[in-house]
C-alpha cells in the first residue's frame, strides 16, 4: 500500500469517528435531560416538608398596660431681680483731702531702707528654678555624640529599639555637671541608665544672671536612635 493510500484510509477513519460522535450526541443529550428530570423529581418527592409554627393569637391573650398618670411640670423659677439703681449720696465729704507729692527731696536716699542682703541658698538638693538670663550651652558636643554611641545598650541597638530620656542637670558656676537625675523615663531602664552616663560626660558654659555666673538646674533630652 502506498503512502497516498494510507493517508486516504486515515482520513476515511477520522471522518467516520466524527460522524459516529455526531450520531451519538442526540442519545447523550436526551439521556442527560431525562436523568436531570428524574433527579429533580426524586429531590422534591423525598425532601422533608417544612411548615412555619403557628404564632397567631386571639384578643383574649393580649395583655393591657396601664398608662401612668401625666407628670406635672413645675413652673419655671422666678426671674432674677435687677440690681438697684445707684443714687447720689448726701453724706458730707471733706474737700481738704489731698495726697502729698512724692519727691526725692521729701525722701532722701539716706532715709531709704537698705537693700535686702543676698542669701546663699543651696539648690543642689533637688531640681528647682533659678533665675538666669543666659542658658548654659554644650561645650563638648563631639564628645557627647561619641558617648551616645558608646553607651547605647547593644541589645536594644541591635533590636532597633530607641527612646528619649529627659535628664535634669545641676550645673555649677564653672559649667561643671555636679548632679544628674532622670526627669522623664524613655520607657526602658537600660536607656535611662545609659542617658545618665552620657550626661556625666557633658560640659557646659555657665549660666549667667545679670552677667554673673550662677548655679542652675536645667533639663535636656538625650535621644538614642538607630538612624
Amino acid at each position: 500500500m502506498t503512502d497516498h493510500d494510507r493517508q486516504g484510509a486515515a482520513a476515511e477513519l477520522s471522518v467516520t469517528a466524527n460522524d459516529e460522535f455526531k450520531r451519538s450526541f442526540s442519545t447523550w443529550f436526551w439521556g442527560a435531560i431525562i436523568s436531570a428530570t428524574l433527579v429533580h423529581f426524586l429531590v422534591f418527592a423525598l425532601w422533608p416538608s417544612m411548615s412555619a409554627d403557628d404564632v397567631s393569637f386571639n384578643r383574649d391573650e393580649m395583655v393591657t398596660i396601664d398608662i401612668p398618670d401625666e407628670i406635672e411640670i413645675p413652673p419655671p423659677p422666678e426671674a432674677i431681680a435687677r440690681p438697684a439703681t445707684p443714687v447720689i449720696t448726701d453724706a458730707p465729704i471733706d474737700e481738704d483731702i489731698t495726697i502729698e507729692d512724692i519727691t526725692f527731696d521729701a525722701n532722701p536716699v539716706e532715709n531709704l531702707p537698705p537693700p535686702p542682703e543676698e542669701v546663699d541658698t543651696d539648690i543642689s538638693g533637688a531640681p528647682q528654678y533659678t533665675p538666669y538670663d543666659v542658658r548654659p550651652d554644650y561645650k563638648n558636643k563631639a564628645e557627647m555624640e561619641r558617648a551616645l554611641s558608646r553607651e547605647y545598650p547593644p541589645l536594644l541597638r541591635d533590636a532597633g529599639i530607641g527612646g528619649t530620656t529627659i535628664v535634669w542637670f545641676y550645673i555649677d558656676e564653672q559649667g561643671k555637671v555636679l548632679r544628674t537625675q532622670v526627669h522623664t523615663s524613655s520607657g526602658h531602664k537600660a536607656l535611662d541608665d545609659a542617658a545618665l552616663k552620657v550626661a556625666d560626660v557633658a560640659v557646659f558654659t555657665p549660666a549667667l544672671n545679670r552677667d554673673k555666673p550662677v548655679p542652675v538646674w536645667i533639663q535636656l533630652p538625650i535621644t538614642f536612635t538607630t538612624r
